[in-house]
């Protein structure tokens, strides 16, 4: 599927004409005279709309580089930070007011991100009035399959309306491209029904996840969806509905929405999920399918690569902005024997993939061997203590090495898919819906959920001493290892969020903040453009 996936979303800029608006004038070419109403001639042209949407939400989905739903995540929670780092990577401070949670309505990433955001939903939203009004008779489709297509459509409008709501909670809803001019905010609760009504409408109208389903929505993908709506429902509408989150969730479990290789079930490895063949992974759910050999692949290297030098330390060709790392008190998280650390990060003395031999600074440590240390402060003169996000150097903090994009002569290079959910997180949603349930307390199946999946980070003989017990997995713990399962992959504000320690809680270079920052707020551009809208509470 990843190849047809790959030619489809390949010739989507024709498409991008039909679905956007400039001031730039273009020479004729053959796309000049495409509209909606001589395009969907096949299905082949039907698909390339379906997946315009899908290409555009790599954007601001996945961490590459751009500053959307992930970077703000992962930079206002405590486990990775961007700090500055001597002369590199203060950028105006925002990401250090990311980490203090000191931001304001003015803040130029914060204004991208809603950009990315809403025009991905005003793709989606085009696209659906395009296909409403296509004769999918006479391009080749059956009653069943554009019903399937349409539904594949609004599921992936209400995935959008899910994270916009995680991010600003009180938004308008639109279903029509510029319809009405200036909408008005309508209530999280309010949007999460429209969302929860989306999906349950039309969940059980897509096809079940199978190869075939790489990179696009899938039944299985959709209940998933389904299961993380419900497990946030307290958080999002004031009333827990942790029954439907575990009914959804079962359905993933059990299979009934598909799987993508054999039958649904974890991988026997922890890198398994995110490696360059990853497309075969029997637990992953849904994902994007990018793709080197296909023109567009996944490139992490921006905030998570070191500089040139570090590019023989993988034996790669890309390298980045040496930009995130690990706070100390998330890489501290891990026990030592605990296969993840090894496994997932770079740290200690870097060497080169081929020779051995030490890799170079080229900054505070220009000459000096390279070694990523656990600590983000200014070693080289001598500093002592916690640091802080000012403090950091070349070195600073353990680093990013979870997906692996094989060396640079691997036959899958830079194949990998970026993963949005897979079967693991499935398993923690149940669990911790089941302990919300009981009051907190974990019962023998949430127990045995969470070890299923902790098993494969620990050798043989060390898994008696680190498998959890009933009086072992509390709800705190359980939020401690969803974040280590779960570390680079743009989750924790959500969860830190609903367990209630995003504004509460206080690590590394980060103290309490207001609780009015469990939501940001809605750029102030926007606010002037739109009389209608109604600022965040705090802002």
């Amino acid at each position: 599927m990843k190849k047809y996936f790959n030619k489809i979303a390949g010739v989507l800029t024709p498409l991008a004409l039909l679905t956007t608006v400039s001031c730039v004038e273009l020479d004729e070419t053959i796309y000049s005279e495409l509209s909606k109403d001589n395009f969907y001639n096949n299905k082949v042209e039907i698909m390339q709309g379906v997946l315009r949407p899908f290409t555009h939400m790599q954007a601001w989905l996945a961490p590459t580089g751009q500053n959307g739903f992930y970077f703000h995540s992962e930079s206002s929670a405590d486990q990775i930070a961007w700090p500055q780092k001597g002369r590199h990577g203060y950028d105006g401070g925002d990401h250090v007011r990311l980490h203090h949670h000191e931001w304001t309505d003015q803040e130029p990433r914060l204004r991208r991100a809603w950009a990315l955001m809403w025009e991905g939903l005003g793709y989606v939203n085009a696209v659906l009035e395009d296909l409403e009004s296509v004769d999918y008779i006479a391009a080749g489709l059956t009653d069943a399959e554009m019903e399937s297509i349409l539904s594949e459509v609004r599921v992936m409008r209400s995935y959008h309306y899910m994270r916009i709501m995680d991010m600003w909670g009180n938004v308008p809803i639109v279903t029509t491209v510029g319809t009405p001019v200036n909408p008005e905010n309508s209530t999280r609760a309010e949007v999460f029904a429209f969302v929860k009504e989306e999906l349950e409408a039309n969940v059980d109208n897509l096809e079940p996840l199978s190869q075939e389903l790489v990179g696009r929505v899938s039944k299985a993908a959709g209940y998933a969806m389904l299961s993380e709506l419900y497990l946030n429902a307290e958080v999002w509408t004031g009333t827990p509905m942790y029954d439907e989150s575990i009914n959804y969730s079962d359905k993933v479990i059990n299979g009934e929405g598909g799987s993508l290789n054999g039958s649904m079930s974890l991988d026997p490895s922890i890198l398994g999920p995110f490696n360059n063949q990853n497309q075969l992974s029997p637990e992953n759910i849904f994902q994007f399918a990018f793709s080197r050999q296909g023109g567009f692949s996944f490139g992490w290297g921006g905030f998570f690569s070191g500089y040139g030098n570090m590019s023989r330390a993988l034996d790669v060709t890309y390298s980045g902005w040496n930009a995130f790392v690990v706070t100390p008190n998330a890489f501290d998280a891990y026990a030592e024997n605990d296969l993840r650390k090894k496994d997932w990060f770079l740290f200690g003395a870097q060497t080169d993939y081929n020779t051995g031999e030490p890799i170079m600074g080229t900054e505070e440590y220009d000459g000096q061997p390279l070694d990523y240390v656990n600590n983000i402060r200014r070693n080289s003169e001598g500093a002592t203590g916690k640091g802080s996000m000012t403090d950091g150097e070349e070195n600073s903090g353990a680093r990013f090495n979870k997906y692996r994009s094989g060396i640079s002569d691997d036959p899958s290079y830079q194949e990998n898919d970026y993963v949005i959910y897979r079967l693991t997180e499935i398993y923690f949603n149940k669990a911790e819906a089941i302990m919300r349930k009981n009051g907190g307390t974990a019962t023998s199946e949430a127990v045995d959920l969470i070890n299923a999946s902790r098993k494969r980070s620990f050798n043989v003989t060390d898994w008696s001493s680190a498998a959890y017990t009933a009086s072992t997995l509390t709800l705190d713990e359980l939020l401690a290892e969803r974040g280590r399962e779960f570390i680079f992959e743009g989750k924790r504000r959500t969860d830190l969020i609903r367990f209630g320690k995003f504004t509460t809680g206080t690590w590394w270079d980060h103290s309490p903040s207001d609780a009015t920052k469990a939501l940001f707020p809605i750029p102030h551009v926007q606010i002037s453009l739109n009389p209608n809208l109604t600022q965040n509470s705090g802002y």
